[in-house]
């Protein structure tokens, strides 16, 4: 969601129009896109994650002598469809900004994985949800 769609929002609130079906819809698109980024955010932490794990356990095999160090590493970006094409150079890479953000959007378009249904609760036990 924009800010510009937060500001809008704040400003229907603020409104004296009483619409409470229409601030309920409101609320609940909210939930929808906090759930949305928290999903998000989840989905690119475990990325992050594995990547730093394999580029660890990589450092650490290059400190045991292991004679292919970056396999994890590999495996990790190939993976993600991220291994470098055959002749990009160095500069290249740490400069392209275009497959970066393709990589991100890569990264972010993946879909979650659903364990199970997701339970609906408020805290505190004389709270209760609307509708």
């Amino acid at each position: 969601m924009t800010r510009s769609e937060f500001d809008d929002i704040r400003a229907y609130i603020a409104a004296e129009a009483d619409h409470a079906g229409d601030l309920l819809r409101v609320a609940r698109n909210l939930l929808d896109d906090l759930e949305h980024a928290r999903k998000r955010e989840a989905s690119l932490r475990t990325h992050y994650l594995r990547l730093l794990t394999a580029a660890r356990a990589a450092i650490a095999a290059q400190m045991a002598g292991d004679d292919e160090p970056l396999t994890f590493i590999q495996h990790e970006l190939s993976v993600n469809g991220q291994l470098p094409l055959a002749g990009e150079g160095v500069h290249q890479i740490l400069s392209d900004a275009k497959g970066t953000t393709a990589m991100v959007t890569g990264l972010e378009s993946t879909p979650m994985r659903v364990t199970g249904p997701r339970l609906r609760r408020c805290a505190g036990a004389s709270r209760t949800l609307p509708g």
